[in-house]
């Protein structure tokens, strides 16, 4: 049996793609800061700035997932939550690599999370490929180091695949939740303008190509993991207003008022630029949810349930 260690595996993406990969037949372990050896699979602790691993984790491991990450919107960028966010995707991927490389560990894949910021806290006209060259800011920066740790697995001989992912819409948490926060009092609220585009994709398409990466070895290098259709912040609340109790009207956060009260997080939400996700269709991966439609439909279907 293909056995999985998923750093990072207890958070929205983690556990659904922990789930599912359980369904499909995958033994899968999990890596967080606290261990629990009682639940349904077992999650083992572990710290990158102490480097301490619990050696049961990785034994017989045949890939390795790498999720963990701290929340890039939880808090204010402050120096210190800046140099967490960096460090936590940095610092813990090149600890793993650290053991692979120590324990001689003779990985099948290791499959990386990414994120479309390393295109930029920007809006513009250029519809970004994943041969386009990081964005010279925070975001960017980040996601070129993240990826650039993810590079020495392939140095050593591992296959690699990065996945530069977009808004993940889920039924519950996540940007779906809190972007549902100001219908409760039936009104629609975008951001500035409204006219930055919002790359997405649904939870399940995005497990289904964690899943693709492990199962079909043509895969490597960066892919875009983000739905087909591009839509801007406003279209996005408009479409979701649709499922809800319809507000009695919209309105924009004025951009400086976004600025004063959520600082540099601010520049993050108010930009947003077309991505491709051509060359995820061109290696063969069908979209379930390929329009805003069609996800919203099925994620207010679950929260009727």
């Amino acid at each position: 049996m293909t056995k999985i260690l998923i750093s990072g595996g207890t958070g929205l993406v983690g556990s659904h793609l922990s789930s599912r990969l359980v369904a499909k037949g995958y033994d899968v372990t999990l890596l967080s800061r606290k261990s629990n050896k009682e639940g349904t699979l077992p999650v083992y602790a572990w710290d990158y700035t102490k480097s301490i691993i619990d050696e049961k984790s990785i034994e017989s491991i045949d890939f390795i997932i790498h999720l963990a990450g701290a929340g890039i919107s939880s808090k204010r960028w402050t120096k210190y939550q800046m140099r967490e966010i960096v460090n936590s995707r940095v610092k813990s991927a090149e600890f793993l690599l650290d053991i692979v490389k120590k324990r001689q560990k003779k990985l099948q894949g290791f499959i990386s999370a990414s994120a479309i910021g390393y295109y930029g806290c920007i809006t513009s006209d250029t519809v970004f490929v994943e041969e386009d060259a990081p964005y010279n800011d925070f975001l960017g920066n980040t996601c070129r180091r993240w990826e650039e740790v993810a590079n020495k697995f392939q140095q050593i001989g591992i296959r690699t695949v990065k996945l530069r992912t977009g808004i993940v819409l889920a039924p519950q948490g996540g940007a779906l939740a809190q972007l549902l926060q100001s219908f409760k009092f039936r009104v629609g609220v975008f951001l500035g303008t409204g006219k930055q585009y919002m790359p997405w994709i649904h939870i399940d398409d995005l497990c289904d190509i964690y899943i693709k990466a492990i199962e079909d070895m043509r895969m490597q290098g960066s892919y875009n993991a983000v739905a087909p259709e591009q839509i801007t912040n406003m279209e996005l609340v408009k479409k979701l207003a649709l499922y809800t109790t319809k507000p009695f009207f919209f309105f924009g956060i004025p951009a400086l008022l976004l600025r004063i009260f959520l600082g540099k997080i601010a520049n993050m939400l108010l930009n947003g630029s077309r991505i491709s996700s051509r060359k995820l269709l061109q290696s063969g991966f069908d979209f379930k949810f390929p329009t805003i439609h069609e996800a919203l439909v099925d994620l207010f279907s679950h929260k009727k349930r």
